[in-house]
């Protein structure tokens, strides 16, 4: 049986995310070219990537600490947030008897004041592939600005390192201080 929305509430609270409602429908974002993702998009696509001294290994002991500022700079720099620091972020409303089905969903959420993403503990921000390089809570999430204007996807890679991304097709590569990508 799915997960309620008050169960995603409280799921997402830990983390400072404050729950406003589900979102009902297709959710408009940046569209990339087919067959690519955030993780695959190029910088011609309106990726932009963390800097390099922001990509920690997923056992840094600084990892929570790089990954939560570079996340909140990417996601003021390029758009996240409306005048409330709302926006929508996906999760999983499958419970643990779905073990072998995801029932995905938007979400709109308010970043609070008190908020930490990448320390939180919250199976919704959990990336499942880090589990592969460490027993660690590594934080691994998409999230979309209420206009569909960026994507933000803070994400795990093959060499053990986290960073984050943002689509954001009108900016330009100069708004992102480099014009590199920097995957880690």
């Amino acid at each position: 049986m799915p997960l309620t929305d008050s169960e995603i509430a409280a799921q997402l609270a830990p983390a400072g995310l404050l729950f406003i409602r589900r979102v009902e429908g297709e959710v408009r974002q940046p569209q990339l070219p087919a067959g690519r993702y955030p993780s695959s998009a190029r910088p011609e696509d309106g990726r932009f990537d963390s800097r390099p001294d922001e990509i920690p290994d997923v056992d840094d002991l600084d990892m929570p600490v790089k990954v939560n500022a570079s996340w909140f700079r990417m996601a003021s720099e390029f758009g996240l947030f409306n005048e409330e620091r709302e926006f929508l972020l996906l999760v999983n409303y499958a419970d643990e008897e779905d073990e072998w089905e995801d029932h995905y969903g938007w979400v709109q959420v308010r970043l609070l004041d008190e908020w930490d993403l990448a320390a939180s503990g919250v199976e919704q921000l959990r990336s499942w592939i880090a589990g592969t390089f460490t027993p660690r809570f590594v934080p691994e999430f998409r999230m979309v600005s209420l206009d569909g204007q960026t994507i933000i996807e803070t994400t795990v890679w093959g060499k053990g390192t986290v960073s984050t991304i943002a689509i954001r097709p009108s900016a330009t590569a100069s708004a992102s201080g480099t014009e590199e990508t920097a995957r880690g």
